[in-house]
């Protein structure tokens, strides 16, 4: 008999990390309880969250020690203001003084948390930059996006970040959301009441086909779980930002504007993220919508 599958999607933050983690390993750092809120958001009558709408802390994984940080979804759609972001800061710097085998950041946000403005600015640039020195010591960075409000805005320029990416196939992850892309260019640009064109363009499938997704995923966290162990046993885990790292990325950068559509191209047939999955080698790619990940994969072996 197969195990039960829990959504990914529908847990809170604190139920993910309960449940990717070893079992009784997670310690909170700076829980509910310290009542650690932001300055900001009670002078703009704005209700507050205990822990700011992050929890952090140590476990293990596998048996090996790691650093985990998830961000909750359903707190201000997990912006990141100027506590939440000193929270992440704060654990990636320890990691530098402990050494974990590892750092899990559970992400789910909508980027900058408007009503903090530069505070949540400052902040997502701080985690970039301790990210970056985390990576820089060896020690490796894996971000695991599935939750409901996807991973947009500055989280999602820190995902790129990271060592590795695992998503899943109901997951999103792009620098601009759906709304912000429709305010600023229009529904006939993007539509995001359409949701099957956003789940093309950033949903999990996508992001693997492109490239973007070191791994893709079920929507459930046991997979989530399977998936950063394998990463972690790899003798890569850790990426080293290097000049021949830099040089692949652009290769990767100039291979997807090569396969890209031409710009304003739309004849009714195949829309843009179809016709960019072509110029991938899918070969049907009016069927990835409707695959299930383990026949998308199979689809494209080279990418597992």
């Amino acid at each position: 008999m197969s195990a039960a599958v829990t959504s990914y999607a529908e847990c809170t933050a604190r139920e993910r990390l309960d449940l990717l983690v070893d079992a009784g390993s997670f310690h909170e750092w700076l829980p509910p309880a310290e009542r650690l809120v932001s300055p900001h958001l009670a002078q703009l009558g704005v209700p507050c969250a205990f822990d700011d709408g992050v929890a952090v802390g140590r476990a293990t994984l596998g048996g090996q020690a790691v650093f985990v940080a998830a961000q909750e979804g359903a707190f201000m759609g997990g912006g990141v203001g100027e506590v939440h972001g000193a929270k992440l800061v704060g654990l990636l710097r320890r990691a530098l003084r402990d050494r974990p085998a590892a750092v899990l950041l559970l992400a789910e946000s909508g980027g900058v948390r408007l009503h903090e403005a530069n505070a949540g600015l400052i902040a997502v640039s701080e985690v970039m930059r301790a990210l970056l020195d985390v990576r820089a010591a060896g020690i490796p960075v894996v971000v695991l996006i599935g939750g409901a409000n996807g991973c947009f805005g500055g989280m999602g320029i820190v995902a790129r970040c990271a060592d590795w990416v695992v998503m899943s196939d109901t997951g999103r992850h792009a620098m601009s959301g759906p709304e912000v892309i429709e305010a600023s260019h229009g529904v006939d640009e993007f539509d995001a009441r359409d949701r099957a064109l956003v789940w093309r363009t950033t949903g999990g499938k996508h992001r693997w086909l492109t490239g973007d997704c070191d791994r893709l995923v079920e929507d459930d966290v046991q997979a989530f779980r399977d998936a950063a162990r394998a990463l972690l046993a790899r003798p890569d885990a850790s990426r080293l930002v290097t000049l021949a790292a830099l040089e692949a990325e652009h290769a990767l950068l100039a291979g997807r504007l090569q396969s890209a559509p031409e710009a304003g191209w739309n004849d009714g047939a195949e829309d843009d993220a179809m016709r960019l999955w072509r110029g991938l080698g899918v070969a049907e790619p009016e069927r990835v919508p409707e695959l299930d990940v383990g026949a998308l994969q199979r689809l494209l072996p080279a990418r597992i």
